[in-house]
């Protein structure tokens, strides 16, 4: 399909949305959408009580119940292999796709006597579609995004400065959630005979499981799962949230914007499309380049903030260990600031919800371990370093009030925005663009990962390719010119949904992963380095 085509019907939907903006349109379809996905949502975010103060969201147990499993089922991988993980990034190890340790007859249907896969195996000898740091940044862009500057304010505002010690402790631990869905993702990918790669959980699930009628259940759940999420959580959440920054920074009703979401919203549509019409090589291009560029600046901007603030870092140190585990005055005391904390690390990195290992399925190897050992370096990214040095500014410039727990994602934003503008006068405009940069990477990312899960379930053509981005952009002016939150709402419901079936896939699949790892690692230590 050409580029001026998608462009064309983006131009169509103008008038409708501005008619529906004026006709208070929206409102009526998202009160009617809210009462008719109410139930999904409540279940899927419903809080089990603590105490008297303290609710806990149901997903976080499987998740870091998960997470703290799978680091001493492997042994603390997570700590030992850390290294091993940067060096694979770096191509110290690149020497060892060549080799090629299995053979067997592509035309097998069945499992072999030592329960690898014929279809896996045929897949070591492919060379993939991009490499192992176009992989990480492609999962990356992902989940480094509005969260890690909106969630983190958020977080630490009710769980206080110690919410930071509890949200790195879930970091690390999720680096093994990470490292067991990424690897499968490889090990069960199908390659189509021009080279495009089809991964994630569907297949791990679907052929992992031995094609059984529960694997076929829980593999389609996930892709419907995962296709709703792309359509809000990844697209019109993002969209909508970068819209109404910017048309804050640029003067509010003064703005250029004002009203205008569509307009935002079209050019948005316009440069995602152009960049998802290639694939996920060239998402992989544009997300090699955007993500280390983000994440420099972001990091750089934080540390500048702590240099000039060097007297206090020692302080907000202290605060943290303090407050993570003898808080005072603040809600929900010990219990409320551990909750806090892993839950902005699990809603952050999303280790165990599975759409990372879509992207890392793509990857250019031999060894499915190699890329679970990358994907270990995602939650230490994002949650370890990006949310921390957010957590940091925010204690040092004395950002952090409980009155800032009632927030929206927005005003937190600006929150945060104002902590780095009251030491770096001209943040706000280079914050600014930083977010509009993280919802673009989070969007072509998504739309990658619904794309996957789309072609699951309505097989891999041009047709159903075309109609799947083609809606995928629409969205993208529909979350930016309409204020839907009850279809967001939803759409974050699904994401976290994608949690059960994949964490039940990784749980009965982990053997095979401690296979591929020591498969991998065996082929380390037997080469010359």
């Amino acid at each position: 399909m050409k580029k001026h085509t998608l462009t064309s019907l983006l131009l169509l939907i103008f008038p409708i949305l501005s008619q529906a903006q004026e006709m208070g349109m929206d409102e009526r379809i998202d009160a009617a959408f809210g009462r008719a996905t109410g139930w999904f949502v409540n279940f899927i975010f419903y809080q089990i009580p603590i105490t008297d103060d303290i609710s806990v969201f149901w997903v976080l147990f499987p998740l870091i119940l998960g997470a703290t499993y799978f680091t001493i089922y492997f042994k603390l991988i997570n700590f030992r292999h850390f290294t091993t993980a940067i060096k694979v990034v770096s191509g110290k190890y690149d020497h060892l796709e060549g080799r090629k340790d299995h053979k067997v007859d592509v035309a097998d249907t069945v499992f072999t006597d030592d329960g690898d896969n014929p279809d896996t195996i045929r897949v070591e000898g492919h060379s993939g579609e991009v490499s192992h740091f176009q992989a990480l940044t492609a999962a990356l862009s992902a989940t480094v995004g509005l969260g890690n500057i909106a969630g983190v304010a958020i977080a630490v505002s009710i769980g206080g400065a110690g919410a930071t010690f509890w949200m790195i402790i879930a970091g690390f631990l999720g680096m093994a959630s990470k490292f067991v869905e990424c690897t499968l993702g490889v090990k069960y990918r199908d390659i189509e005979a021009d080279g495009t790669v089809y991964g994630g959980p569907m297949y791990y699930l679907r052929k992992g499981l031995n094609s059984s009628g529960l694997s076929k259940v829980l593999a389609g759940l996930f892709a419907i799962f995962c296709i709703g999420g792309s359509f809000g959580g990844g697209n019109m959440f993002q969209v909508n949230q970068a819209f109404q920054l910017i048309e804050n920074v640029t003067g509010g009703e003064n703005s250029f914007f004002h009203n205008k979401g569509w307009l935002f919203g079209v050019i948005m549509a316009i440069l995602v499309g152009i960049v998802i019409i290639g694939g996920i090589k060239k998402i992989a291009k544009v997300t090699d380049k955007i993500v280390p560029f983000m994440v420099v600046i972001y990091v750089g901007a934080s540390l500048f903030v702590l240099i000039s603030k060097f007297n206090m870092i020692g302080d907000a140190f202290m605060a943290i260990i303090d407050g993570a585990f003898s808080p005072e005055g603040v809600a929900g005391g010990a219990v409320g600031v551990l909750v806090q904390g892993f839950r902005r690390a699990a809603f952050s990195n999303e280790a165990g919800i599975g759409s990372a290992s879509i992207a890392h399925s793509a990857v250019k190897t031999n060894y499915a371990a190699s890329e679970g050992l990358v994907a270990l370096l995602e939650p230490f990214v994002d949650t370890v370093i990006v949310c921390t040095m957010t957590a940091l500014v925010l204690i040092i410039t004395g950002n952090v009030n409980p009155d800032n727990a009632s927030l929206s994602d927005a005003q937190a934003i600006l929150l945060t925005s104002s902590a780095f503008e009251s030491v770096i006068s001209w943040f706000p405009l280079l914050l600014s663009l930083a977010v509009v940069l993280f919802a673009f990477s989070t969007m072509i990312s998504w739309s990658y990962y619904g794309f996957q899960a789309w072609s699951y379930l309505f097989g891999r053509n041009q047709r159903t390719e075309y109609t799947y981005k083609i809606l995928f952009c629409i969205f993208v002016v529909i979350g930016s010119a309409s204020s839907l939150s009850s279809v967001i709402g939803f759409s974050d419901a699904m994401i976290f949904a994608m949690m059960v079936p994949n964490m039940i896939g990784l749980v009965l699949l982990a053997p095979q992963v401690r296979n591929e790892v020591n498969r991998y690692l065996n082929a380390i230590r037997s080469t010359p380095s």
